[in-house]
């Protein structure tokens, strides 16, 4: 593994890097509150057959997170990842997202289409369809960025921990869960409560629109306790014109810390046929 930091449109990007180079590339991209550390059981299992990069996105983990809300935008985090692949010489990966990671990773599609091989969505959204729906959201983002402002990680992550998103993460081990409250109090208020207010559901573009011009093949991986997501990769599979939409039995939202070992071979087998 080679984990460094890369200087990206004059932020500093933390990027790890995992097995040979010369097999095809898989670049993850974490959610809200996450960062490479989130893939590492996914990764032990790709490593064998792929090149695997996972990238801290802006203001998380051990990126920077710059105080100006703009620079956390969608069209800014797309130009970031296009330079990363740039720098370290990756054409055409497979773009791997969750969550926030996964709406990154179909912002970029859509905005380079040519330059992805495949992507694989797990329990993420080409966005909001109206306006009306995007300024809710907006709103309430911007209140609990206020709110991790005010009152700092530990009662942030207290908060978040309980809502009902993740509760089926309830299920896991002691120490599971503990790992995974460790990575988000790892996170600084300034980088989370920036990334709610540039790159929130409400904030970004919606590609709902987007979705049938896509017609590289796209993997919809959803956890059968998460009925939101279920429901909304349903509803992108109408649009898809080249998609597959599997469902992770007895998982929630984050199936691959609730499921690494299933998660990552149903993305193997998946990838073969690509």
């Amino acid at each position: 593994m080679a984990t460094e930091v890369l200087t990206i449109r004059g932020i500093d990007t933390h990027v790890a890097r995992y097995g040979n180079e010369q097999l095809p590339a898989v670049v993850m991209l974490h959610g809200f509150t996450g960062s490479t550390a989130t893939w590492q059981k996914t990764i032990e299992v790709l490593m064998t057959d792929y090149y695997v990069l996972a990238v801290d996105l802006i203001g998380h983990g051990k990126t920077e997170a710059p105080e100006t809300m703009n620079r956390y935008k969608m069209e800014e985090q797309i130009k970031d990842l296009y330079e990363v692949l740039q720098k370290l010489e990756i054409k055409k990966p497979i773009l791997l997202g969750y969550s926030m990671g996964g709406r990154v990773a179909l912002g970029y599609t859509a905005t380079y289409p040519e330059e992805v091989t495949s992507l694989v969505l797990e329990s993420s959204s080409p966005g909001l369809r109206t306006s009306e729906q995007q300024l809710a959201r907006r709103t309430a983002d911007a209140k609990l960025a206020d709110r991790i402002e005010r009152q700092g990680m530990i009662e942030f992550v207290d908060f978040w921990q309980e809502i009902p998103l993740f509760h089926s993460q309830k299920k896991l081990s002691e120490s599971q869960q503990q790992a995974v409250r460790a990575e988000r109090l790892n996170q600084r208020p300034t980088g989370l409560a920036n990334s709610l207010r540039g790159i929130g559901t409400g904030s970004q573009p919606s590609y709902w629109q987007v979705l049938e011009q896509l017609s590289l093949p796209v993997l919809l991986l959803t956890g059968s306790e998460d009925e939101k997501f279920e429901n909304i990769a349903q509803e992108m599979m109408k649009s898809l014109p080249n998609a597959r939409h599997e469902t992770i039995k007895d998982a929630g939202h984050a199936i691959h810390v609730e499921k690494p070992q299933q998660f990552a071979t149903m993305i193997k087998s998946y990838l073969k046929t690509v």
